[in-house]
C-alpha cells in the first residue's frame, strides 16, 4: 500500500476499479437532486497521486499514472528505489512495475518545477472548490461506514472520518457526478474496491479529504 501526505488524489478520481456488483442486496442512497458540475482540476488531472511532501509505498503498489511532489525533492518519495532519467526531469521506479507512468519532483531539472507548481496551484483550486460546494444531499451516509452501499450521484458530506469495509457502487450514468466531503480520514480496508455501475466515470468522482 502506500501513504500519502498532504495529498489530495484521493479525491480526483476513483484509485480501484472493480466488476459491477448486482445491487438487489445492496442498500440503495437515493434523491432528487440537482446536477453537480464537475470540479476542474486543470493540470492537477495530469497525475495519478500528486503531494506536497510524501508519497511512501512498502513495494507492494502498482500505480497507473504519472506521480509527483512539490515543493519537496525526490527524498520524499520513499519505496519506489526511483532511477533518475537522463534527461533530469522525470524518475521511475525500479521495479518498473510499481508505477506506470513517471515520477516528478520539485528537485528535477527544468521544466519540472514550474509544472509541478502549477499543478500544486491547480489543486489546491479544485480542492477549495469541491470543499465549498453548499447543500449536500447526503449528509453522513451510513454513519461513516459506506461499504455495502449502493450510491446515487450528488454531494455527500461527512462530519468525521469514512470508512470504506467493504466493496461500494455507484450507480448512475455517464453524466452524472459525485462529490465526497470529509471532514477527517478516509481509511479504505486491503482488497476493496469502489465499483461503478456501466456508464459511470471515474473522471466524474471526486473525494475531498480534509483528514
Amino acid at each position: 500500500m502506500f501513504k500519502m501526505a498532504k495529498s489530495i488524489k484521493g479525491m480526483l478520481a476513483v484509485v480501484i476499479i472493480g466488476t459491477v456488483l448486482a445491487s438487489l442486496f445492496i442498500p440503495v442512497l437515493s434523491v432528487s437532486a440537482a446536477p453537480q458540475a464537475p470540479v476542474a482540476l486543470g493540470s492537477a488531472g495530469n497525475f495519478a497521486i500528486l503531494a506536497e511532501t510524501g508519497i511512501s509505498t512498502t513495494g507492494t503498489t502498482h500505480i497507473t499514472g504519472d506521480i509527483g511532489i512539490s515543493p519537496y525533492a525526490a527524498t520524499s518519495i520513499t519505496g519506489f528505489n526511483l532511477a533518475l532519467d537522463p534527461s533530469g526531469t522525470f524518475a521511475t521506479p525500479v521495479p518498473a512495475s510499481l508505477v506506470t507512468g513517471r515520477i516528478y519532483a520539485a528537485d528535477y531539472a527544468l521544466p519540472t518545477p514550474t509544472y509541478l507548481g502549477t499543478a500544486v496551484g491547480d489543486m489546491y483550486d479544485a480542492y477549495t472548490d469541491a470543499a465549498g460546494r453548499p447543500t449536500p444531499d447526503f449528509i453522513n451516509a451510513g454513519g461513516g461506514n459506506i461499504g455495502g452501499l449502493n450510491l446515487a450521484p450528488g454531494l455527500y458530506n461527512w462530519n468525521s472520518g469514512v470508512t470504506i469495509a467493504t466493496d461500494v457502487t455507484l450507480t448512475g450514468s455517464a453524466s452524472d457526478v459525485w462529490i465526497f466531503q470529509i471532514s477527517g480520514t478516509l481509511d479504505v480496508s486491503s482488497g476493496v474496491h469502489v465499483n461503478l455501475s456501466p456508464g459511470v466515470l471515474a473522471s466524474n468522482i471526486f473525494w475531498q479529504v480534509t483528514g
